[in-house]
């Protein structure tokens, strides 16, 4: 069957019965914001001890019981390169059973529309920059987070599957590095700039004079506000129905040397910065090539140093999230 034939899901309305996987994440937290904003009404949600969506039997119960029209899938397992190290086998089992059983029991349960929620790490380590939506698979992954890497890639293909087998209308959207409320400010377990957050105001309240930073701080990042994100995921459900994954970034890029510098002065640290060679840098180099969302209509609002300085407030107002 070919794209052009397939049946595509009206936009959603108000009371479109929506389920949004994985609610109390950055991500998933932020699209449910933004469809309480915009006035949807029929929102469902379940918290991991309700529904633990590792186990199927309980999924498949739970989608033929709740029937949900819309699914937005955000719920997963991550970490930083730490993370990623110390546990490849969990992070691509969990991450896979979950993304298999919710996007089989939303096709089963006649689901119109799926929008399964990526990374950039799916990419290649030496992909061309920027990162297009079709060097996908095209040569070798980042050892450092293959594992979870080889699960989204499963979950996408799985979307992608569907659709050409079924016509099921299923997409993905691969958002780049994320940074905003709700995030996990783990000491070893969060990615780079809530680590950078936490390590800088630790710094700063115990009067440290000097903070290591792992790497050399040349990787070049590009970083999006999640509350930009959850815009374009809504805005995609609505207006995206295609094969090929859709990109989301801002186009603009820095070193984690300068983004370190950044965050320091957002947080007030005036100690120094030193690097730890001896550590792992990670991809040299992910930007992603955002031209295809911008053809679709949308592009960022948030500027990094705005979007830092709102993510520090989050973590100043929620001291808990940093015990995670």
């Amino acid at each position: 069957m070919s794209e052009q034939n397939f049946q595509k899901a009206a936009p959603m309305a108000k009371d479109s019965r929506i389920y949004v996987a994985g609610h109390r994440g950055m991500v998933g937290s932020a699209i449910l914001r933004r469809l309480q904003r915009e006035g949807y009404t029929n929102l469902i949600t379940r918290t991991h001890a309700e529904l633990d969506l590792k186990r199927q039997e309980a999924v498949e119960a739970f989608f033929a019981e709740e029937k949900p029209e819309y699914v937005f899938l955000a719920a997963a397992k991550v970490g930083g390169i730490a993370g990623n190290a110390e546990a490849p086998a969990d992070f691509m089992y969990d991450n896979m059973i979950l993304e298999m059983n919710v996007i089989h029991a939303a096709w089963q349960n006649g689901c119109k529309k799926l929008e399964f929620l990526g990374s950039s790490c799916i990419y290649p380590r030496l992909a061309p920059q920027p990162m297009p939506e079709g060097c996908l698979l095209t040569s070798a992954l980042e050892q450092t987070n293959e594992a979870y890497a080889l699960a989204k890639i499963s979950g996408l293909k799985y979307c992608s599957y569907l659709r050409r087998q079924y016509g099921a209308d299923y997409i993905s959207v691969m958002p780049t590095n994320l940074y905003g409320p709700n995030d996990n400010y783990h000491p070893t377990h969060s990615h780079v700039l809530p680590a950078l957050i936490r390590r800088f105001h630790e710094a700063k309240e115990t009067g440290q004079a000097v903070v290591t930073c792992w790497g050399d701080g040349s990787p070049l990042r590009e970083f999006l506000y999640v509350d930009d994100l959850a815009d374009l995921c809504v805005f995609l459900m609505d207006h995206y129905s295609g094969e090929e994954t859709v990109n989301a970034g801002t186009g603009k890029e820095l070193t984690i040397r300068e983004l370190a510098e950044k965050v320091a002065a957002v947080v007030g640290y005036t100690g120094r910065i030193e690097w730890d060679a001896t550590k792992p840098n990670g991809t040299p180099r992910k930007l992603l090539d955002v031209s295809k969302a911008a053809a679709l209509g949308w592009t960022y609002q948030t500027e990094l140093e705005d979007g830092l300085r709102l993510a520090y407030e989050d973590f100043l107002n929620n001291p808990m999230r940093a015990e995670r």
